[in-house]
């Protein structure tokens, strides 16, 4: 990558009372011989390059596995089925269930055995139930396998989270987890394309069943792949020299965890739910999944109104999804370069309440092209809160149980309010679907209200602190190695 802002301005910090430190894989060294800022970037440029690229395909499968179903309902998928009344609505609804309830024990899992091994067997898993899914003749199949996939992918998200926090710091993270995102917008935008040639393909057998067989051998493929080349810590890649591994272990250690590859102990990572804070972040993430899920799930329906044929519907959803893609990384980029994330946040909630209102109040048939650009604030709005979300509450606890914990309850819990969006894309609603667009609005609008609220609590609470300690600290002067117990500390700062 070019030039890293984070690494140039900051450098690494190093606590006076600490003289030397060791990694788990054994790699010690002096803390006073410091990385020169060539040798930091040359190493932050190796994950840029043997990382993100991986993890980011990885999410791509993902994304495609899982949002399949509004691109294979408009080839007939319900008809093919004999689904009856809001069937299709409730195999939307079943995945969510298991998602939920296993991401945090698949999550701790992950951590206790190492994200390098799960995510690449969750991935393996999912790319086998969407090729089942290809053999499903009923409703009760269909289900039964959307339960499965549930389970598979329930922790895939919050642990790609946590992989990222072991390898960059903290004013570095939300770029990366950005570009790494901004592969469920390229998937999004692709499986249109991908729809589009499949469904035009000539055969007995059904092209949504092609898309399913197609999508599901790549993740399947990718898995084995994935399996081999991800290294199971910064400390310990294999394509780092000692020196490098070294410095990898100090950058984590002064700027993003108290104690870099911790054991996980449930039992202090569950203290997390102790502090108020956790909670202005988990009411976030619910005003930001009716939105995130309606766009994934619906856009096809939602860009259906404006008349074009089933083949031009979902080659019109490749655009919005690419330039949502584009804004996804400019507001990540201007997070990181600030070192600010909530005013961030807020603004893609206000894209997502300003694009459902424009949709949902103006005359679709008569102001097609205005209706198309609401389609394009829809997806601007929608994945950089995600994205900057996680970046925001992974940056203000630097206990690593507790961060991973936190993440996986607070992204499936984003991703629960799935339910909601796949019961208020009603067919009798079809094909304006007003309550939906309401109050996915409505939903918009109140995560803006609550990042800005706890936005400025953070601020005052910052401005207090110094007052009391008689000093002016921010986020960036504090090493992490000093905030096991997070606000607890005095000198903790919240990273705004």
């Amino acid at each position: 990558m070019a030039t890293d802002p984070e690494i140039a301005k900051e450098g690494i910090k190093v606590s006076s009372t600490q003289s030397s430190l060791k990694d788990s894989a054994g790699v010690a060294g002096d803390v006073h011989q410091l990385p020169t800022y060539e040798h930091e970037k040359a190493l932050v440029l190796k994950f840029d390059l043997r990382i993100l690229p991986m993890l980011a395909l990885m999410y791509l499968c993902n994304a495609l596995d899982k949002g399949n179903l509004g691109n294979a309902k408009t080839d007939g998928f319900e008809k093919d089925l004999h689904f009856k009344s809001n069937q299709y609505n409730l195999i939307l609804s079943i995945f969510y269930i298991p998602y939920v309830i296993f991401a945090p024990p698949f999550a701790m899992a992950g951590k206790r055995f190492g994200p390098h091994r799960a995510l690449p067997i969750m991935m393996f898993s999912f790319g086998s139930f969407t090729l089942l899914g290809a053999s499903v003749n009923n409703f009760a199949g269909m289900i039964t396998l959307r339960w499965f996939l549930g389970m598979a992918e329930s922790a895939f998200f919050p642990l790609v989270i946590y992989y990222l926090t072991t390898f960059y710091r903290r004013g570095e993270l939300a770029r990366r987890l950005a570009i790494f995102y901004a592969a469920s917008n390229i998937a999004n935008a692709f499986s249109g394309l991908l729809a589009f040639g499949v469904f035009q393909i000539k055969s007995h057998l059904d092209g949504w069943r092609y898309l399913f067989l197609i999508e599901g051998a790549c993740t399947v493929i990718f898995s084995l792949i994935a399996f081999i080349y991800l290294p199971k810590s910064a400390s310990e890649a294999k394509f780092l020299s000692e020196e490098e591994k070294h410095t990898a272990y100090m950058r984590i250690q002064m700027d993003s965890s108290s104690i870099v590859n911790e054991p996980f102990n449930l039992k202090e990572a569950l203290k997390i739910f102790k502090i108020p804070v956790t909670y202005g972040f988990l009411a976030i993430e619910i005003c930001l999944g009716v939105p995130l899920q309606s766009v994934s799930l619906f856009l096809p329906q939602i860009v259906a109104r404006l008349g074009y044929s089933k083949v031009k519907t979902n080659l019109y959803t490749v655009a919005p999804n690419i330039i949502g893609a584009v804004m996804l990384l400019i507001l990540a980029f201007s997070s990181d370069f600030t070192r600010i994330r909530f005013p961030f946040i807020a603004l893609g909630f206000l894209f997502t309440f300003v694009g459902f209102i424009i949709y949902a109040t103006i005359d679709v048939e008569h102001s097609i092209h205005v209706a198309y650009f609401a389609c394009f604030m829809m997806t601007w709005g929608t994945s950089a809160p995600s994205v900057l979300l996680s970046t925001w509450y992974n940056n203000n606890v630097a206990h690593e149980g507790r961060r991973v914990t936190l993440t996986s309850v607070g992204v499936p819990l984003a991703n629960l309010m799935g339910v909601v969006s796949s019961n208020i894309f009603r067919p009798q609603d079809a094909p304006k679907y007003i309550p939906a667009l309401a109050t996915t609005a409505a939903f918009g609008a109140c995560g803006c209200a609550i990042t800005l609220l706890l936005g400025t609590y953070m601020i005052f609470d910052n401005a207090r602190r110094n007052r009391k300690g008689g000093v002016t600290l921010t986020a960036s002067d504090v090493p992490t190695e000093r905030l096991k117990d997070g606000p607890q500390i005095d000198e903790f700062r919240w990273f705004l």
